[in-house]
């Protein structure tokens, strides 16, 4: 190293002193990065090497190689691990907002009222069209493709917002985020799932790197617009956490009349134009799908068909949760964090107040996780900031953090409700063989309790419990499901009073199985299979679910 000082010393070529000064800021020498006569040298009177935190060397994974290629390499082998990792259920909308449209689409095997455009699907429907256009069209593939693609697009992410502290901060920063961000147990159980909240937090995300918040060199007004009216189209709720952001870039803008008329319209023509488009081809007519989300889901409240929450909920439940134990370093960040990220801190408080005060109006009160994950990306910065600006507790709280998510996120990925997709295996064994032009299953479930077609790819006849919202404005009006489980007994001797209208097969949760026991031995069913869902059942949904088949040799007078 003497040697090495006393030549730099020396020599005075302007190449070398070049290429010195791009490792420094590669590194994040804060002299480098300021321009500083002599900074990022070594070796010279009186320079100091700037000092390597040294807590960074017992994680890899916040004190990975600061260059673009390393860190997406590690993003996307980290992604692709949580994408296998991840092999429960989290709600509904994972597949019947995204894969079972996208193969009606393709395949041709119900979206109705317009509350939801085609535009998300259409992504999933390419892949399927490929797929099958490369006679590839294989249950598995057409399953585990779009998880893939959903954990690559994340690694991206992950990387644009290590990059985007960097930029604003430097690169031991960018890494305590970036560690935050891979650490945290609701990211790990989202991030690859086909939710459309998880698309619109990873366009959150993009559009975050070119917000030109003060300090970024990456800002572009066009880009960031552009990704939140792509997250708009795809969810009309994604807006609400950039009202602020929005608002404070047009309070800061010296060109306010070039924003609005050279970025804002021409931004909001297209992305509207195109999504109308899309729309009109597979609806069959004009529909502007956010104009019906808003009236639907928020100015007449329909959500609380599928429950409803008290006010406090985000505040008291939603935001801790998915903050886990990052919420002591969200709370420290946000104390720390300079006044440039109050923004960000803004646009956390006011979705999360949004959400809560429009209970007050009949608006909202139906309240999930899922809803604010597009702020968790925010939150990430002030945890990373937190992390970096400790001292002495910095490696134990590092080691907390890490190990205090691993549990939560293994269990929620892993275990918890597992069974909704174990269960689907089970049904496409049924297209392996002769019996599938006999086979009817019906699953006598809370309705979209499974995946259906998109984790079947057979022709093979299925039927579940409908419970569509009533547009009509019926205060009598009982949906399919909720007449069932009302008596489930009298609904099924109903329902196939006739032997020739049995299903071959009957899905269902445990807590069912005692309540239509004798509808079962008098029509000749027998347990087929045993399928474990939760260790937490609630009301409908048991900890098991029970696979039932008629036996065709059983004859009934």
């Amino acid at each position: 190293m003497e040697a090495a000082g006393g030549l730099l010393a020396r020599a005075r070529r302007k190449e070398v002193v070049r290429l010195r000064k791009r490792r420094s800021v590669l590194y994040g020498d804060p002299g480098a990065a300021a321009g500083q006569p002599g900074a990022g040298k070594r070796g010279g009177a009186g320079e100091r090497r700037p000092r390597r935190d040294p807590s960074l060397t017992a994680f890899p994974l916040a004190g990975a190689a600061g260059g673009p290629a390393p860190l997406l390499a590690l993003a996307v082998a980290l992604r692709s691990l949580n994408c296998f990792l991840v092999q429960t259920s989290f709600v509904p909308d994972e597949y019947w907002q995204a894969l079972e449209v996208a193969h009606r689409m393709v395949f041709n095997w119900e979206w109705a009222h317009g509350l939801r455009s085609y535009s998300y699907p259409l992504i999933f429907a390419g892949i399927y069209k490929a797929l099958q256009l490369l006679a590839k069209d294989d249950v598995q593939l057409l399953i585990w493709v779009p998880r893939l693609a959903q954990a690559v697009l994340a690694a991206f992410a992950d990387v644009k917002l290590y990059s985007l502290v960097r930029h604003l901060e430097n690169a031991e920063t960018a890494k305590w985020v970036y560690f935050c961000q891979l650490c945290s147990w609701f990211t790990w159980y989202s991030c690859t799932r086909t939710l459309t909240n998880t698309m619109e937090t990873l366009l959150t995300i993009f559009a975050l790197y070119y917000y030109p918040i003060k300090g970024s060199k990456m800002g572009s007004s066009c880009k960031y617009l552009a990704l939140i009216a792509l997250a708009v189209v795809i969810r009309p709720t994604a807006v609400i956490p950039w009202i602020p952001l929005v608002f404070s870039h047009f309070l800061q803008e010296q060109r306010k009349a070039d924003l609005v008329l050279h970025s804002c319209i021409p931004v909001g023509l297209v992305t509207i134009g195109t999504s109308l488009i899309i729309d009109r081809v597979f609806f069959g007519e004009w529909v502007l799908v956010q104009l019906n989300f808003l009236k639907f889901n928020v100015l007449q409240d329909f959500g609380t068909f599928y429950g409803s929450h008290p006010w406090h909920w985000y505040f008291t439940q939603g935001l801790p949760v998915i903050l886990g134990t990052h919420l002591p370093f969200f709370i420290h960040g946000c104390v720390l964090a300079p006044k440039r990220y109050r923004i960000f801190l803004m646009a956390v408080i006011w979705t999360v107040l949004v959400y809560s005060v429009m209970f007050y109006y009949s608006m909202l009160s139906h309240k999930e996780f899922r809803f604010i994950y597009p702020v968790l990306p925010f939150c990430m910065v002030f945890c990373g900031y937190s992390l970096k600006h400790l001292k002495a507790w910095k490696k134990s709280a590092a080691s907390f953090l890490l190990l205090s998510n691993l549990v939560p996120a293994l269990y929620a990925g892993l275990i918890h409700q597992r069974g909704s997709l174990d269960v689907m295996s089970h049904i496409q064994q049924l297209c392996n063989n002769s019996y599938q032009s006999q086979a009817y299953v019906f699953f006598m479930m809370p309705c979209h309790s499974t995946p259906f077609y998109s984790h079947v790819h057979c022709p093979l006849k299925m039927r579940f419990l409908q419970c569509p919202p009533d547009l009509t404005g019926n205060e009598s009006y009982i949906d399919e499901a909720d007449v069932f489980y009302s008596n489930p007994l009298g609904w099924l001797n109903k329902e196939f009073y006739n032997d020739t209208l049995l299903p071959s097969h009957l899905i269902f949760f445990s807590v069912l199985e005692q309540e239509i026991s004798s509808f079962l031995a008098l029509r000749g069913y027998e347990k087929t299979a045993t399928v474990f869902h939760t260790h937490i059942p609630q009301g409908r949904v048991g900890s098991h679910i029970y696979i039932y088949r008629k036996n065709t040799e059983v004859n009934h007078t």
